[in-house]
């Protein structure tokens, strides 16, 4: 007996089977440009110019073409010579490079209304011969089962490319008309709360970059502290060292737990400022070849995540990507110190004092030269304990969005598996 063909999760009332079809029975392929990035500027009318890199960035797989300031073609007499390749709701738009395998996301149109659309640089632009439920095909193409189908017919190295051929050779699974329409409906739903929290953390993310600006240039005070901040270089008021590594580092890497935590630009968080834990141990008698660093101490990195400082809430040792910074916590709150370091007016110096180098990396002599103000230490306690508090919030926000994109995952493989 032949297994019928549906997903481990559907809505109440739909048990038919699922239908299966060659993608090349299902769709035609339509024409696409190669106009670069140069050829387009953003605007909310015009000819809108659906570019690849668009697709694999900025884009939902189900883009809603009205309510978006988008790229558009600088030439306006380009709309009589591509009249007839114009896109339309429903329309899909499949990115065909990529520099991982994200290369074959895709865009499905709707909200065309009047405006002129078409697929630009590095697309496939497909329509569908039959009718399909708003988004179902957004979503469907865009699941994990789709993508397993994808992945083997992907070719290249340093740059990854998926071919009409290689389209053609895959297969669409469907239900009937009205599940489509509320798979794709349920599923946009989700990603309209998606959008909204992530404007809700580029919101609070912008509020405290600008109060750290007026914070400490000083435009704004916290009521009852008038006495002027000192100026130091940040030579003057802490110990500043540049991690070590021992070497070959692969020799001295071990599991075991009486191993020292060795500090990694991945083992710094997303969110927020403290380092709780790493990834990776080193033996002890590495120690004499490291820096080792303590609860409190701030370390900066130095090239990769350029200037981004971090507090040590544990033991460890850093290597040579790190800047040790330790001060007296009797003047200096860390906490306090470490939201300066990441402020405007200090990444700004650290960008002018690197100038010039053959690489722009910090080093001891950079970050030890550059100026820093410092208020009263009752001042310095109130700003971070403010700053603090949005970081928190940040991270709360951020959980939200993380806790909407897993549920979103979940039904994608779930609902079109």
């Amino acid at each position: 007996m032949t297994k019928k063909l549906q997903p481990k999760l559907r809505f109440r009332g739909f048990t038919d089977a699922w239908e299966q079809r060659k993608f090349s029975s299902i769709f035609g392929f339509l024409k696409t440009n190669s106009y670069s990035r140069a050829s387009l500027q953003p605007c909310s009318t015009g000819i809108v110019d659906i570019h690849y890199g668009d697709i694999l960035v900025n884009y939902d797989c189900c883009f809603s073409i009205d309510t978006h300031t988008l790229p558009t073609l600088k030439d306006p007499s380009l709309a009589d010579v591509y009249r007839n390749d114009l896109l339309m709701d429903g329309d899909i738009v499949i990115a065909d490079t990529a520099e991982d395998q994200t290369a074959g996301k895709c865009v499905e149109l709707f909200d065309v209304g009047n405006r002129k659309v078409l697929a630009g640089l590095h697309t496939i632009a497909v329509r569908g011969r039959i009718k399909f439920g708003t988004g179902y095909l957004g979503y469907y193409l865009s699941s994990p089962a789709y993508r397993k189908q994808l992945l083997p017919q992907m070719q290249g190295t340093k740059v990854i490319s998926i071919s009409k051929t290689a389209l053609t050779n895959t297969v669409i699974a469907s239900p009937c008309l009205a599940e489509q329409t509320a798979i794709g409906a349920l599923l946009r739903k989700l990603d309209v709360l998606i959008a909204a929290e992530k404007r809700k953390l580029n919101l609070l993310r912008t509020k405290k970059s600008g109060l750290m600006q007026e914070i400490f240039s000083q435009k704004v005070r916290f009521k009852g502290y008038q006495k002027e901040w000192k100026r130091y270089r940040m030579k003057d008021i802490s110990y500043i060292e540049r991690g070590a590594s021992p070497r070959p580092i692969s020799k001295y890497t071990t599991t075991d737990k009486s191993g020292l935590n060795w500090v990694k630009i991945g083992d710094a968080p997303s969110l927020g400022n403290v380092i709780t834990s790493t990834s990776e141990r080193i033996k002890p008698k590495g120690l004499p070849k490291t820096r080792s660093v303590h609860p409190g101490d701030l370390i900066l990195s130095n090239s990769m995540s350029f200037g981004r400082p971090y507090i040590m809430g544990i033991d460890g040792c850093i290597h040579d990507g790190w800047l040790l910074i330790r001060t007296n916590r009797s003047k200096v709150n860390p906490s306090f110190l470490c939201q300066a370091l990441g402020s405007q007016f200090m990444i700004s110096q650290y960008r002018r004092l690197a100038a010039g180098s053959a690489v722009n990396n910090l080093n001891k002599s950079i970050v030890g030269n550059a100026v820093i103000m410092i208020p009263s230490l009752k001042e310095q306690n109130a700003i971070e304990k403010l700053l603090s508090c949005y970081d928190k919030l940040i991270a709360a926000e951020n959980q939200k969005v993380n806790i909407l994109v897993d549920q979103k995952k979940a039904l994608l493989e779930r609902m079109l598996a």
